[in-house]
């Protein structure tokens, strides 16, 4: 298989080098933030500034209705978290005085300044280079003196071990990535479901790609893209760094377009890779499957509200078709109920009938939301003050009044799902579903949902 390891190379200005044997140790004595970094690196730090993982927006031409708009997390609801800039940073602490959260920039690759559209050298100074590229290296949150917050390296006061740390310069490996995608969503797994910190050092089983015995694959091996955009992106997301580069299992350079022996398998082209080869994720860490705002439960140990949440394991995808497309709910657009009165938050576009769609495996991931009673605007929720005192009805006039600007929000609840692409955790061949997993009176696709009018084709 040929590996891709090309994006974190554009940040380093050097040729491709192994995590273990790339250092900067000859390049600055101590490390001062990222004003070291932009000695050498102000092209790439410029670059990054314009990235989805610097912005939290990109190019959204997949996303029906956007209208040439870039979206992402900035301007998108959804039914995890449901929007960072109500709860971007900031301590906040239960009536033991713990703290339970600090915000979503805590995985923002800066150091706690919401991102600007237009660049500037405070904006570049806010770039973290070293969450991404330095082993080891972490960060905490911390008052300032003008009484706000910032995010600094755990180590600031300790010039001797962050100057050790901030020479462990590397391409991003799994453990760099993992930081914030095995975490996203409040847990461990929670959102995603097929990110697991267990991709850490997976064994084959496990992973068949990533297993350190095995192809020992690091995420830019697949991810690489150019000037510090990432290829892929997970299919309910609303923006693409690289939109005329999509990432594929059937590319040329990875397994290409007819990779099985068999060529009655070779002929199921219409069906992606990972709907026989993931017949399961949320292997180890259980997954979010169910997420309710409007029944808060109260955990005596931790001290702290949730929202009811409903994890599950070793979940077994649902397949559906998928063009490359979604349709959205957007902030500030009447819902749109589907035939069973649910609200698809995201939902993947394409039919039978549709040349360019194939079947995918999803995650089905269902919630329950706040909506406008007059408008139908989906409302997000102030999640992190709910935290600490479970006080939901304030939370969502809170947001409303972030996001809207009303003062006095009146709003109901509704139903939502969001269906969301498993791509990681493939086992080996040798484990992929068999022909009756999937044909047959027990097997687990529903024909008829997907246009197959008669049943099951094979039965026919």
């Amino acid at each position: 298989m040929r590996r891709l390891i090309v994006f974190a190379c554009l940040a380093l200005g050097a040729p491709a080098a192994s995590a273990q044997d790339y250092t900067h140790k000859e390049y600055f004595e101590h490390y001062e933030g990222t004003q070291t970094c932009l000695t050498c690196h102000r092209e790439e730090a410029e670059q990054f500034f314009y990235s989805q993982h610097y912005q939290g927006r990109a190019d959204s031409s997949h996303v029906a209705g956007a209208g040439g708009r870039q979206l992402g997390k900035m301007e998108t609801i959804n039914d995890f978290c449901t929007n960072p800039k109500a709860n971007w940073i900031g301590v906040v602490r239960n009536s033991r005085g713990e703290v339970l959260a600090k915000g979503c920039s805590g995985c923002h690759a800066g150091f706690g300044q919401l991102p600007s559209a237009q660049i500037s050298p405070e904006q570049l100074r806010n770039v973290d280079c070293l969450i991404c590229h330095a082993s080891g290296y972490r960060k905490d949150l911390y008052p300032t003196e003008e009484g706000g917050w910032q995010w600094r390296p755990i180590l600031w006061k300790n010039q001797a071990g962050l100057d050790s740390v901030s020479k462990r310069i590397s391409l991003p490996t799994r453990t760099m990535c993992l930081r914030c995608h095995a975490n996203s969503g409040g847990g461990p797994n929670y959102k995603r479901g097929d990110l697991e910190y267990a991709l850490k050092d997976p064994s084959e089983d496990f992973d068949v790609h990533m297993a350190s015995e095995g192809l020992d694959m690091q995420c830019v091996d697949c991810h690489a893209g150019s000037d510090h955009r990432v290829r892929g992106r997970g299919t309910d997301l609303a923006g693409s760094d690289l939109p005329g580069q999509p990432l594929s299992c059937d590319e040329a350079g990875c397994h290409g377009g007819r990779p099985h022996p068999a060529e009655v398998l070779n002929r199921h082209d219409r069906v992606y890779c990972t709907v026989c080869h993931l017949p399961s994720f949320a292997k180890e860490d259980a997954t979010d499957m169910r997420r309710d705002w409007s029944t808060p439960v109260y955990d005596p140990d931790r001290d702290k509200y949730s929202a009811t949440i409903d994890l599950e394991r070793n979940v077994a995808p649902v397949v559906a078709w998928y063009n490359g497309k979604i349709q959205a709910q957007l902030p500030g657009e009447p819902i749109q109920r589907r035939p069973d009165g649910t609200v698809g938050m995201v939902l993947p576009q394409g039919s039978r009938a549709d040349p360019e769609a194939r079947l995918f495996a999803f995650k089905l991931h269902r919630g329950r939301l706040p909506v406008l009673t007059d408008s139908g605007w989906i409302v997000p929720i102030v999640v992190e003050e709910f935290y600490a005192d479970g006080d939901i009805d304030r939370a969502v006039r809170n947001a409303a009044r972030q996001m809207y600007g009303l003062t006095d929000a009146d709003y109901t609840w509704v139903d939502t799902v969001r269906y969301m692409g498993v791509f990681h955790e493939v086992p080996p061949a040798s484990q992929a579903l068999e022909c009756l997993d999937c044909h047959g009176p027990a097997g687990r696709i529903r024909w008829r949902e997907l246009g197959y009018e008669d049943g099951d084709p094979i039965l026919k």
